[in-house]
């Protein structure tokens, strides 16, 4: 079968030695470090995850709030540079609801803010935990064990493990503690007595001040992205199948044939994997197994745009009540004016859930009526101030490391590897990453390629 040499931009396949499966912010990222590379997107649209609704004035992230942080200093001078002067510095003002009360976030930041008794045990179970942790220095066999071990049984019981049970949709005793490094640190214990007796402290410094694009949403950190290397992006070409052929890597879409030297994969491995099986690749049977047992859930985001000018200060809202639907709840209005019409402001409710259960059973209408219903219950919107509503569904949103996810990964990856397959982004790596970590990982793997190039 011949090559087809249509493409979005000036160049042909044959002229690329490195093909791009993917143009989210991962895939954007290396086609903007990577010169000779092609970028194969299957939506008509850029930008992944990072996506925005805009619509009767509103702008949402659809798969979920997000905002432009990190510790790493180039990553995020790389982030802010795509963005110019579209850009607004915030300062997080952040809650969780305890009880019907505001509490600070992270929760034990905001001890003083408890009733006496839940303070005193919260206080004095932490440093237990503390203790026994230091003098023992064992580790937990999961995730459920390392709240405990890390934050005691008063902090554990009140908010991270009824919080985590209803974000992971999943067994937290079953999960490993494998993700949680760097991601959860331990607070310091003058931090956690100082909060208690009411003297500010504050918690994950490294996104206390973030980063927001002033108009158009994190959409136009995509858009920005992908103007820089818009002539190496096919859109519309879905990766049904990928194979070797004469030292060369074969793409097709079923109709249309790409041809590398190098293949990048920022896709989900489901689909890589399937691609993979599609052509004949020969994928060992342990090897299959072990995709298919990773897990993952999926996320409902329900935009809310309220005719009221100034709904609160927060910058978003953590609800660890099982009879709420929301887990989290932000105000992107708070981040910028600009998304949102003049006199009104807006709302993302974020609801995770698995394929098949109630939640995924739920109708869009149903889903609105109950998310406005819930908000409204707690003081938190007015149910009469809605004037817009939608419902985005994301599937897959959050890696899950279960008790077996190390020995899987060990896996897929050691065939990846000797297939010469890159992966790299949260869903080809299948790991837990944040924005600013999948740009990290890209900006490496592209250090790595121009290096040798």
């Amino acid at each position: 079968m011949p090559i087809s040499n249509e493409c979005s931009g000036s160049r042909s396949s044959y002229d690329m030695t490195t093909g791009i499966i993917g143009a989210g912010l991962t895939g954007l990222t290396l086609g903007n470090l990577i010169e000779d590379c092609e970028l194969l997107e299957k939506s008509n649209e850029c930008g992944g995850l990072c996506r925005s609704l805009s619509e009767d004035g509103f702008t949402f992230d659809y798969s979920g709030s997000h905002i432009i942080f990190s510790r790493d200093k180039e990553v995020l001078n790389f982030l802010l540079g795509q963005l110019g002067t579209n850009v607004v510095r915030c300062r997080r003002n952040t809650k969780i609801l305890y009880e019907g009360n505001y509490v600070k976030y992270p929760f034990e930041n905001g001890l003083s803010e408890l009733p006496l008794y839940d303070k005193l045990d919260c206080l004095t179970t932490f440093i237990t935990a503390s203790f026994i942790h230091r003098k023992s220095q064992s580790r937990a066999e999961n995730f459920k064990e390392w709240l405990y071990s890390m934050f005691g049984r008063g902090i554990a019981e009140r908010y991270l493990i009824p919080y985590n049970e209803k974000i992971w949709k999943y067994n937290i005793a079953a999960m490993s503690t494998s993700w949680v490094d760097g991601r959860v640190p331990r607070p310091p214990i003058w931090d956690v007595l100082k909060s208690a007796l009411g003297i500010p402290t504050e918690g994950y410094k490294h996104q206390l001040n973030f980063y927001y694009p002033k108009a158009g949403g994190i959409n136009a950190l995509i858009r920005s992205m992908e103007r820089k290397c818009s002539g190496k992006i096919l859109k519309g070409f879905e990766v049904r199948s990928l194979s070797r052929e004469n030292n060369k890597w074969i793409v097709s879409n079923g109709e249309e044939r790409r041809e590398y030297d190098t293949i990048i994969a920022t896709q989900p491995l489901f689909s890589l994997f399937r691609a993979l099986k599609h052509a004949h690749m020969h994928i060992p049977a342990h090897v299959y197994d072990a995709v298919r047992r990773l897990k993952y859930n999926s996320l409902i985001t329900v935009m809310l745009g309220l005719d009221v000018e100034h709904l609160n200060d927060l910058s978003w809202l953590y609800i660890p009540d099982s009879d709420c639907l929301p887990h989290r709840v932000a105000f992107p209005s708070n981040y910028s004016k600009e998304v949102a019409p003049p006199g009104k402001s807006s709302v993302i409710a974020e609801i995770t859930y698995n394929s098949g259960d109630a939640i995924d059973a739920m109708m869009d209408k149903e889903l609105i009526m109950r998310t406005i219903r819930d908000l409204h219950r707690r003081g938190i919107i007015e149910k009469d101030s809605v004037c817009f509503a939608r419902v985005k569904r994301t599937n897959p949103a959050y890696v899950i490391c279960d008790l077996d996810y190390e020995r899987n990964m060990y896996q897929i990856r050691t065939f990846l590897n000797r297939a010469g397959i890159y992966t790299v982004g949260r869903f080809a790596e299948f790991r837990y990453l944040n924005m600013d970590a999948c740009v990290r990982n890209a900006m490496d793997l592209a250090a790595k390629f121009n290096s040798v190039n």
